[in-house]
C-alpha cells in the first residue's frame, strides 16, 4: 500500500459541484434548526405524478427487478424515439438511436466521452451548467469558454463561435432552455450556430433537459431537427428529472446517430450496466400516457410562472441588483457586482448573516452573478427576498 494517498490525474483535477454543495449546506443548517431560505436546489418541489409512481410500484410487484438491456427497455426507447419525431420534428428516429442512462448528468458525460479524446477542445458558452467543464476534463479534453453576459441576453453569436473554433475543436455544447440563466435560443439563432458547427465539422451536444419548462409563449427547438446533416452531428441529451419531477429516479436520455448511440451503449455496459429497471417502467408510463404527463407539467408551469415573476420583480426592486427576464427552466441569474464583493463572498455572507442560500456565479463561469432557483415555495421566495433586500441594504 502506498505510504501516502496518491490520487489520479482525474481525481486531482475535478471540482466538486457548487450547486450540490450549497444545497447540502442549506440542508445541514435546516437540520440544525435554522430557518433557511434555500434558492440553490435545481429540482421541482412537486412530487412525481401518482400514475408514474404506480407504474413503477406495479413493475416492482411483478418482479421486474432484474437487469434490463443496457440502452433501456425496448418499449421505452421506442416511445422516446416517437416523441422526438412527434414533438421535436427530428425525422426518422429509430429506437436504436436512443439510450436510457442513470440520469441526465450521466447522459451528458457519455455524450462527451463518446466523441472527445485527450487533447480535443470543447466549446462551452458561459454562463454554463457547472458540470460541463468537469466532464470535458474527465474525458481528457480542454474546455474552451465563450462568455455572453446579460447585455447579450446570455446568448453567444455565430461570430463568437466561429472565432473560437480551432483545428483541435471537436464539440460544442448548447443548453436551451439554459441552466443557470433561463435563456431560450430562438430557431434562427440555433440554426445560425448549427450552421457554423456543421461547416467546421464539429459535433454539437444539445442539452434539452428543460425543453418543456417554457414561459411567455416561447418555443423550444431541437438542432437535430434542422437537416439530415444536423441529425448526424447533434447528440441530444435530456431526461425525466425536470419535466416530470423525477430527480431522484435518475433517468436520463440520449438520442444520436446510430454509431454514436452504439458507442454510448458500449461505454454504459462497462460502467453502469443499465438504468434501474423498475424506474424505467415509471418513465414508460409518463411517455405512453402523454396527455396526463403534460397536464401535470402544465400545473407545475402555472406555479413556476407565478413564482418567476414574483422573484424577478423582487430582485429588480433591490438597489444594486439587475436581473434579466428568464423564459425557461426555473432559474433567475441576477447581476450583483455593484456591491464590491465577489459572488462567492456575497453568497457566503448572505447565508451566514441572513440564512439565504444562493449559488455564486463563479461556478457557472460568470463572476458577478448569482443563481436563484424558484423551484421552491412562495413563502420561501417572499421571506428570502425580504432578507436579501435587508442584506443588500447593509452593504
Amino acid at each position: 500500500m502506498p505510504k501516502e494517498t496518491i490520487l489520479s490525474t482525474w481525481a486531482r483535477n475535478i471540482t466538486p459541484s457548487p450547486t450540490l454543495a450549497v444545497d447540502a449546506k442549506a440542508k445541514e443548517l435546516k437540520a440544525a434548526g435554522e430557518d433557511v431560505c434555500g434558492f440553490g436546489a435545481g429540482e421541482p418541489d412537486f412530487d412525481t405524478p401518482d400514475f408514474i409512481k404506480e407504474a413503477c410500484a406495479k413493475a416492482l410487484a411483478e418482479g421486474k427487478t432484474k437487469y434490463a438491456p443496457t440502452p433501456g427497455i425496448p418499449d421505452l426507447r421506442a416511445a422516446i424515439a416517437e416523441k422526438y419525431i412527434r414533438d421535436n420534428g427530428v425525422e426518422g428516429v429509430q429506437p436504436a438511436q436512443v439510450v436510457v442512462s442513470p440520469g441526465g448528468k450521466y447522459s451528458c458525460y457519455l455524450a462527451i466521452m463518446a466523441v472527445v479524446s485527450p487533447g480535443d477542445e470543447v466549446i462551452i458558452p458561459a454562463p454554463y451548467w457547472v458540470s460541463y467543464p468537469e466532464m470535458v476534463k474527465l474525458a481528457g479534453g480542454t474546455p474552451k469558454m465563450i462568455f455572453a453576459g446579460k447585455e447579450s441576453s446570455f446568448k453567444i453569436s455565430p461570430e463568437q463561435l466561429r472565432a473560437a473554433i480551432t483545428p483541435k475543436t471537436r464539440l460544442m455544447i448548447i443548453n436551451s432552455p439554459s441552466n443557470p440563466t433561463g435563456t431560450v435560443y430562438t430557431r434562427a439563432e440555433l440554426e445560425a450556430l448549427t450552421q457554423v458547427a456543421l461547416e467546421a465539422g464539429i459535433y454539437i451536444m444539445s442539452d434539452e433537459i428543460y425543453e418543456y419548462l417554457l414561459y411567455e409563449g416561447v418555443k423550444h427547438v431541437s438542432p437535430a431537427s434542422f437537416s439530415k446533416e444536423a441529425a448526424d452531428s447533434v447528440i441530444t441529451v435530456s431526461g425525466f428529472s425536470k419535466t416530470f419531477s423525477m430527480t431522484g429516479w435518475r433517468l436520463g436520455t440520449l438520442m444520436a446517430s446510430a454509431p454514436i448511440a452504439k458507442a454510448v451503449t458500449s461505454m454504459q455496459s462497462q460502467t453502469s450496466s443499465n438504468a434501474t429497471t423498475f424506474a424505467q417502467y415509471g418513465a414508460l408510463a409518463a411517455m405512453q400516457q402523454w396527455e396526463r404527463s403534460m397536464e401535470a407539467v402544465r400545473g407545475m408551469l402555472e406555479v413556476f410562472d407565478r413564482r418567476r415573476l414574483i422573484l424577478l420583480e423582487g430582485l429588480n426592486a433591490i438597489d444594486g441588483i439587475e436581473c434579466a427576464r428568464a423564459q425557461g427552466a426555473f432559474y433567475l441569474f441576477p447581476k450583483m457586482d455593484a456591491y464590491g464583493l465577489s459572488a462567492i463572498d456575497f453568497s457566503s455572507k448572505l447565508l451566514e448573516e441572513e440564512k439565504v442560500a444562493v449559488v455564486p456565479g463563479e461556478g457557472f463561469g460568470a463572476p458577478g452573478y448569482m443563481r436563484l432557483s424558484y423551484a421552491t415555495s412562495d413563502e420561501v421566495i417572499e421571506k428570502g427576498l425580504e432578507r436579501l433586500a435587508r442584506f443588500c441594504g447593509k452593504l
